[in-house]
Order: C-alpha cells, then structure tokens, then sequence
C-alpha cells in the first residue's frame, strides 16, 4: 500500500511530548461548527458528492448487508478515528499544549525560578519567536510539571475547568467548538450502523476522555492515548492514581498499531487519519497499514480539511 502524506501542517510541539476494501481515500472536507439535524435521507450531508463520500457510503452498506460477502459481524465493526487535525483543528497549536501553556502562567506564582529558567522563561515572556524553537526535550519539561503530581481525578477536573474558558486566539472560539462537522456526521454515522467508534490519538489520553464524550460521542473507555506513568496510591487513607512525570505510552506512529491491539484487541475495519510521514515513524501511516492487512472489506481514509478560509493553513 502506497501511502500519500497528508497535507498537515507543520507546528514545534511534537505529539510524543503529550504523551471499500483496501481502498485508501484522500477526504477533502468543508470545515463547520456542529449545527445538529442533518438533511432528510443523506447521513453525511456536509460532504461533497465524490469518490471519498461514496467509499464511505459503499462501505458501510457492504459490511451490515448480510447477503453482501463483505458483510462484518457487529462486534467487529470498529473504526478507529486520530483526534489532532481529524477530528477538531490543531493549528496554530495543539489544544493541549495551549492547555499546558496556561498552567505555565498559573503555577509561575510558585516557582520564581521559572523566570530565568528556560524553557520556562520564554513562555512567561510570551516569547513566540523562542517558543517556536523549543525541542522534544523542552515540551517534555513543560508537560512534566503541568500534567504530573497530581491524582488522575484533580487533573480531569483541571482539563475540564480549563475548557470551560479557554478559547483558540484565532477563532474565538471555545477548543471543543473547532470540531469538523464532516468528521461528526461520519462518526455519527457508523455508530448508527453498529459500529464502536474509537479515537487513537497521539496526545494524552486522560486530557482527550476528559471531554471526548461531550464533544465526540465517543465515551471515554472508547479512548486510546499517549500516557504519563501512573501508580497506585493509598496514603492519605483513600486509594488514588498519581500521575507521574515519567512516560509510560507513546500512541503515535508504530505505536498506534500497538495501543489498538493492546486496548482494543480487534483490528479496525476502518481507521481515519490525518498524517503520515515520510520517515515512516510518526503520524497515522501505522494505523492505517494495520487497518489494511486485515481480512476483508477495509477503509482507510487519509482527511485533507482543505477550507483555506476557516482552517488554519499556516505552516
């Protein structure tokens, strides 16, 4: 399988720091806020009319039509959806590392030596120009002490507190707005159809259940995800899981095949993503190669959201 690099743009803060059959499509989708209802007799009315609706169309109606020979038992049906470009946007920054960004500011009263520190030090100063330089290792600084030395409960609440006001720069708008309203209606869809829909994401995995039934549909057992070390805690005299400053799962390039098999342990029938690199070793590439080598009718669709007017293209 050929697989045609999705045209993603390209930002500084690595996904690793956040810890029909074997037909492969190129979506070209219309970017808009969910709106509700959706017109009479067509599931995926935002789309336009062309090859990539009908590879949707066709195969969800192969695999529930039990008289077709690509017909899939319900409890194969799965699809699997990257969250970061495909889902909601990621331009100019990833939503959680504004979100880590933010707590920078909120912790900085506390830690007086961040101001001559880096890479502490240039996000206080607001200092874009340096920001856009940061290494893997300095986004993993960052995440280290805004997404550990907590229990896994406080930083839920913190996710969700900090959604609840935060809104994207660009569009002034709430990060759970700026959701592709093509990507619901298809998420909606297959879920109508008797399929699990699951959201395989390089960012973290407890920052994305903290708002992916809300926004998605998608519950948050159904969530699979990059993710810090976590253990058990019983010193207070009530059990907790304390988040530590140490990786423990990197769902991103090869890894996504791996988190697939090991937390949902059935092979996609369907897997949508947004990125593949030329390296091979990062983006949605893996989750789409994995898709393929299944046994029967597969869809794997790389999503180009291509409205220059309310998609960030700036890279």
């Amino acid at each position: 399988m050929k697989i045609i690099p999705g045209q993603k743009a390209i930002n500084n803060v690595s996904r690793r720091a956040f810890v029909s059959s074997g037909a492969l499509a190129i979506l070209s989708t219309r970017f808009g806020m969910a709106s509700g209802g959706q017109a009479q007799g067509d599931p995926l009315p935002s789309w336009n009319e062309g090859p990539a609706k009908t590879a949707i169309l066709g195969f969800v109606r192969d695999t529930t039509d039990k008289s077709s020979s690509k017909y899939v038992e319900p409890a194969s049906r799965i699809a699997t959806f990257d969250q970061d470009g495909t889902l909601w946007t990621e331009q100019p920054v990833y939503g959680q590392a504004a979100f880590a960004l933010a707590r920078i500011g909120e912790m900085a009263p506390s830690h007086p030596e961040w101001k001559d520190k880096e890479p502490f030090k240039s996000v206080l100063a607001r200092d874009h120009a340096a920001m856009g330089k940061f290494t893997e290792g300095d986004w993993l600084q960052i995440v280290a002490v805004t997404h550990a030395g907590m229990n896994t409960e406080v930083f839920q609440q913190l996710v969700k507190d900090w959604l609840a006001k935060a809104k994207a720069p660009r569009f002034d708008r709430p990060y759970t707005d700026l959701v592709y309203q093509p990507m619901l209606e298809v998420l909606q869809y297959l879920r109508t159809n008797g399929f699990k829909t699951y959201i395989v994401t390089g960012g973290g995995i407890e920052f994305v259940r903290a708002y992916s039934e809300k926004v998605y549909g998608v519950p948050p057992e159904q969530v699979v995800g990059s993710s810090g070390l976590t253990t058990y805690d019983i010193s207070s005299g009530k059990p907790v899981l304390m988040r530590e400053a140490k990786p423990f799962f990197i769902d991103d390039g090869p890894g996504k095949a791996i988190g697939i098999n090991l937390f949902i342990g059935r092979r996609p029938q369907a897997a949508f993503g947004n990125s593949g690199s030329t390296d091979m070793k990062s983006g949605d590439a893996q989750m789409l190669e994995w898709t393929q080598a299944g046994e029967g009718a597969r869809l794997m669709m790389l999503v180009h959201h291509d409205d220059a007017k309310r998609v960030w293209r700036g890279c």
